[in-house]
Parts: C-alpha cells; sequence; structure tokens
C-alpha cells in the first residue's frame, strides 16, 4: 500500500460515516435534482427511494477505499440504478455530457452537510474528507458518463435497426405473392434483415412465391449477389418460389463480367413482370387493360 493511499484511507472511512449517517439528508436532498426529478417525474419518493441506493453504494466504496476506481464494488449497484435513469434521459434527448454535468450538480449539497460535521469546516481534518468525497462523487460522474455512452450506442443501434427494417418492407402483393424492393446498398446487415423479414412474411402469409426487386440497387457485385443467393436458397427451404427483378442491362453485364452464376435463379426483367409470372403459375392470367375512352366496336 503507497504512503498516499495510507493517508487518504482515514478520509475515506469518514466519508463512508457521513454517507451512512446521513443517508436521508442527502437522499431528501438529491431528490429534487434534475438527476432524480426528470426521471421520477410521477412519485417524489420513487426518487428518495433511488436516492438511497445511490447513497448506500456511494458508501460501499468509500468503505473500501478505493475512491477513484469506477471497477469498484458498490458502482456495480451504481451502473443498474444510474444506468436505467441515464437510458430514460438519453430516450429524451440528453447527451452523455449532459448526464455528467446533472450528476456533478450533486456535489454541492452533499460537501455543504458534509462541512457542517466539523466544528472548523476549513480545518485539516474537514479539507481531507471534502476532498476524498470530492474525488469519490468524480469517480461518480465517470461510471455515470461511461453507463450513458453505453446506452447511447445502444439506442444508435436499435435505431439502425429500425431503419434498416423501415427501408426493407415485404408488400403482400396478391394472395399468395409477397415482394421486397430494394433501395441503396445490400450489405451484411442489411441482407439479413431482407432475409428474416421475408422468411417471417412468407410464413405469415403462407405465400408461394417471394420477390426480391433490386430496380433501386445500384451495383451488384459478387458480395451482393451472394447475399441474394442466400436468401433464394432460404425462401425454397421454406417453401416459396424466389424471383429476382428489375435487373437493368447495366447490372447485367456485371454479373456476366464477374463470372456470377446465377443460373438456378429465377428471373425478370421488372417487378410487373415478375408478378405476372407467379400469377400465371396460380391459373391467373392478367390481360392489358383497353385504353380509355376507346368505344368498342
Amino acid at each position: 500500500m503507497s504512503d498516499q493511499h495510507a493517508a487518504d484511507e482515514p478520509a475515506a472511512r469518514q466519508v463512508g460515516d457521513f454517507l451512512e449517517q446521513r443517508r436521508e439528508q442527502i437522499a431528501q436532498r438529491w431528490a429534487d435534482a434534475t438527476l432524480f426529478r426528470a426521471v421520477f417525474t410521477v412519485s417524489r419518493d420513487e426518487a428518495v427511494e433511488a436516492c438511497r441506493v445511490v447513497v448506500e453504494a456511494l458508501t460501499q466504496v468509500a468503505y473500501s477505499g478505493r475512491l477513484e476506481d469506477i471497477e469498484a464494488p458498490g458502482f456495480e449497484v451504481v451502473r443498474d440504478q444510474l444506468g436505467r435513469m441515464s437510458a430514460s434521459l438519453t430516450r429524451t434527448g440528453y447527451s452523455p455530457a449532459q448526464i455528467a454535468g446533472e450528476v456533478a450538480g450533486l456535489r454541492p449539497s452533499a460537501l455543504e452537510l458534509l462541512r457542517g460535521e466539523f466544528p472548523d469546516p476549513r480545518g485539516p481534518e474537514s479539507t481531507e474528507s471534502v476532498l476524498a468525497l470530492t474525488v469519490l462523487l468524480d469517480t461518480l460522474r465517470l461510471v455515470v458518463m461511461e453507463t450513458a455512452l453505453s446506452e447511447g450506442e445502444e439506442v444508435i443501434s436499435r435505431q439502425r435497426q429500425q431503419l434498416l427494417e423501415v427501408a426493407t418492407p415485404v408488400i403482400n402483393l396478391w394472395e399468395g405473392v409477397v415482394a421486397v424492393p430494394l433501395i441503396g446498398t445490400l450489405d451484411s446487415a442489411r441482407s439479413q434483415v431482407v432475409m428474416e423479414s421475408l422468411l417471417e412474411a412468407i410464413v405469415d402469409q403462407r405465400a408461394r412465391y417471394a420477390i426480391l426487386d433490386i430496380t433501386g440497387v445500384p451495383t451488384v457485385d459478387s458480395l451482393v449477389a451472394q447475399h441474394l443467393m442466400k436468401t433464394v436458397a432460404a425462401a425454397r427451404l421454406m417453401g416459396a418460389e424466389c424471383i429476382v427483378s428489375g435487373i437493368r442491362p447495366a447490372i447485367a453485364q456485371t454479373i456476366v463480367h464477374l463470372g456470377i452464376d446465377l443460373g438456378s435463379v429465377l428471373t425478370r426483367a421488372s417487378l410487373a413482370d415478375a408478378l405476372a409470372y407467379a400469377l400465371s403459375q396460380q391459373g391467373i392470367q392478367v390481360s392489358p387493360s383497353t385504353g380509355a375512352g376507346v368505344s368498342p366496336r
């Protein structure tokens, strides 16, 4: 143990005693802080209880003497309690920096109570304890910021997944016929969403034909072709015949130049052609309509 750590240990224990004895007063003050008030909007009692949990966790950290260690056991409880709060604040538009700022706002009320514990608020003993509590609360801020950043990444990931799903809708064109009109780049993540959405639609709609329309896909390389082949194979395993439509001349030339074999894949020039094929296979004939305003002879 270093001399510095040994010197800090009495102050850390004193902070632990203070947090244990003044838990209720601190919880009552913190319950009115923006950090807790913004989350617990219905009942103040819930905010007070959440504050008690945080104070108890900080007490455990103080007694351990690991004031600057974000991995100290007591901070696990803080991550759980404030992690849920950070998630709630993140969803309402708070940034990690703003959340960390709200945590820093807890410091003044706690330090005020701590100074009141000493006959001489400016004496050496008081100064050391105030410094120890300040270090502890700064570490708390780091823990909360880390949790908020992690939650922010999860929110971004969920939003990205939702955008992928919105960008790859499955359309029920006819009884037994579903289609996925693809627009934009088809990467691995999006291809997985396409496959999952299409297979779910095949089951839900009891579809016998599934159309993958790539009219809006700008380029087709070997990776995109591989994704298409996997999706076609998966649809077949589900009992549906898969048709790829919208292969433009430029894309057809690229496929030939790359030596990609799509011989086992049923293709059609357009989505309309693919739908007409699927309907004809079910005994439904589609005839062109007569021009408007032309009277029959």
